[in-house]
């Protein structure tokens, strides 16, 4: 795949990059080890300084940089904006609370007279440079989330960023440069995909992220336990949207409109299965579909616009062929299917719901990474919960109801990284994010992302 801009509203390349030749690669290792030894000891105030600094800059930045997002991948303008913003309230909040958050611990006292010392303690330490191969769906929110954590802690970063969002990548290599981090913290390595496995194996690299595809996760999981180095990744989501009969309905379908368009529908956590109950199904549905249908889509640019276009032919192609399959099959479209009329140019596709969707169809069993729903009708409690879980994935989920049985049940049956009650998911600097089964391991954000990559060291001392 090029290392290329190509606008997705019109199909047109606006700019190419040539890939890294080899020597420059080595010379930004070499760069990242020699930053790494210096800025892990950097102490955290200074940290916080310089990406409290990062942070500032990306704000007055927010307007020029949310353009080149939705140039590049085809996000609504408005949704650019927000995406930018949301880094900077991540920045911040690891700015203020990363010193707290890695601040040593303290067994208790009886138990460690018990094993023999006179103290003990545990002290957090950075690993060292941390590959991050991250995807173009949430361009900037997706590294920040890596980076902020990972530089308060003192790690060191090197970003393989998807291909088709290079301005972006450069953009972020170019703030951390801006905010006052020493060379080599913080690089951009624009190479392509089949130049991941040797930078992941060169020894100076000490741990890898990943957001992206089950088999991007599976790759490089497999390099990184060959070379025994830490990994976190988060994959594909089908996510559960359970509505229960106790459930404000209204409010359910609203939001659902929201949870399964967001970011013109691609996004790991954007709901996509919309498991009903028999007693509010007919009403859910009819609203549901009345808001998918008027949703307005067109050119991203236009702060009208409610869905802009898939981030590539091949993932408009991929999402129609799911559709096509189900309705071969038998599922019925209550709204939408195919390209919007008048918009030729550009990968769009338009806000659909499916009904009447069963095992054997492709759509129940993959993931739709674009602005389609499937709507289940289910009798009971326990056939939601079987229904939710029949995935191979479990990134988060949905649960509208008003009984607290209910959410009891759910939060302890659902197969989930989250279970957001009452609300669509989304994910916040405090709170842990991550999933099970083949949405990947390992948790970002909050005190447990932050942890992630630092050596829990213990220190036992007797005497």
């Amino acid at each position: 795949m090029p290392i290329a801009t190509v606008n997705p509203a019109t199909g047109e390349t606006l700019k190419t990059f040539d890939p890294l030749e080899p020597a420059e690669v080595e010379r930004r290792l070499a760069a990242a080890g020699t930053a790494f030894r210096e800025h892990r000891t950097t102490p955290f105030a200074e940290r916080a300084r310089l990406l409290r600094r990062a942070a500032d800059l990306l704000e007055e930045d927010r307007d020029d940089i949310a353009r080149t997002m939705t140039t590049e991948m085809g996000k609504p303008l408005a949704a650019a904006r927000a995406e930018a913003a949301k880094c900077v309230k991540a920045m911040r909040w690891y700015a203020d609370n990363a010193e707290r958050l890695l601040a040593d611990e303290h067994p208790d006292a009886d138990q460690v007279r018990d094993s023999g010392a006179v103290t003990a303690r545990i002290h957090y330490r950075p690993l060292g440079p941390v590959l991050a191969v991250m995807p173009w769906n949430f361009p900037l929110w997706q590294v920040v989330r890596f980076a902020a954590p990972a530089l308060m802690a003192g790690n060191v970063g090197l970003l393989k960023h998807a291909s088709n969002v290079p301005q972006t990548a450069l953009y972020l290599e170019d703030l951390f440069r801006r905010a006052g981090y020493p060379e080599g913290c913080f690089q951009t390595l624009l190479v392509g995909s089949a130049a991941v496995e040797g930078i992941l194996r060169d020894p100076r690299v000490a741990a890898a992220t990943l957001t992206g595809s089950e088999p991007a996760g599976r790759s490089v999981a497999s390099v990184a336990g060959d070379e025994v180095k830490k990994t976190v990744l988060e994959l594909g989501g089908s996510d559960p949207y359970v509505v229960m009969p106790s459930a404000d309905v209204g409010r359910a379908a609203e939001v659902a409109v929201t949870a399964r368009v967001q970011n013109n529908g691609q996004s790991c956590i954007a709901a996509k299965r919309f498991i009903v109950h028999a007693d509010v199904y007919d009403a859910f549905t009819e609203r549901f579909t009345a808001g998918m249908a008027a949703l307005t889509v067109g050119d991203p640019m236009d702060e009208s616009t409610d869905v802009g276009p898939l981030a590539s032919e091949r993932g408009r192609d991929e999402l129609a062929e799911l559709v096509d399959d189900a309705v071969g099959a038998g599922a019925t479209v209550r709204c939408g299917g195919g390209r919007p009329e008048g918009l030729e140019r550009g990968w769009y596709y338009r806000p659909t719901v499916l009904s009447d969707v069963t095992p054997g169809m492709r759509i129940h069993r993959e993931e739709t990474f674009g602005p389609v729903a499937v709507v289940y009708r289910v009798g009971s409690l326990d056939e939601a919960v079987d229904l939710a879980n029949d995935t191979p994935f479990g990134l988060s989920s949905n649960v509208w109801t008003r009984d607290e049985e209910d959410v009891r049940r759910f939060v302890r049956d659902l197969q989930a990284g989250g279970v957001f009650v009452n609300g669509m998911t989304a994910s916040h600097p405090a709170l842990p994010f991550g999933g099970v089964k083949r949405s990947g391991y390992g948790r970002e954000l909050s005190g447990h992302g932050i942890k992630e990559f630092c050596n829990a060291t213990t220190v036992w001392q007797a005497g």
